[in-house]
């Protein structure tokens, strides 16, 4: 099982960017699919999550409005797309896939926003 993060690195304050997670080695069309983030020192917060047909997606309270995830099953892949970024959205990003089959997770990528 591999999930493999692409698209982070450096924006701007305002900016945006779209990160990708390419999975392999698990059927990707029964699994949720989330972007988790984290900071030194404080715990993983889910970012958003999105369900296995992609009709419904939550986010957490602090992106709403300002991130999209969005999944192409026939490709395997799930995104997220980040606009209006701000220095607090600075974090590695985690790729997430659970089911009953168990719970997998990426490296993490990292977003830096900094003028």
């Amino acid at each position: 099982v591999q999930l493999v993060e692409s698209g982070g690195g450096l924006v701007q304050p305002g900016g945006s960017l779209r990160l990708s997670c390419a999975a392999s080695g698990f059927t990707f069309s029964r699994l949720y699919m989330s972007w988790y983030r984290q900071t030194p020192g404080k715990e993983r917060e889910l970012v958003a999550r999105i369900t296995s047909g992609g009709g419904t997606a939550n986010y957490g309270d602090s992106v709403k409005g300002r991130f999209t995830i969005s999944r192409d099953n026939a490709k395997n892949t799930v995104f997220l797309q980040m606009s209006s970024l701000q220095p607090e959205d600075t974090a590695v990003y985690y790729c997430n896939a659970r089911g009953v089959v168990g719970e997998y997770w990426g490296k993490g990528i990292l977003v830096t926003v900094s003028s």
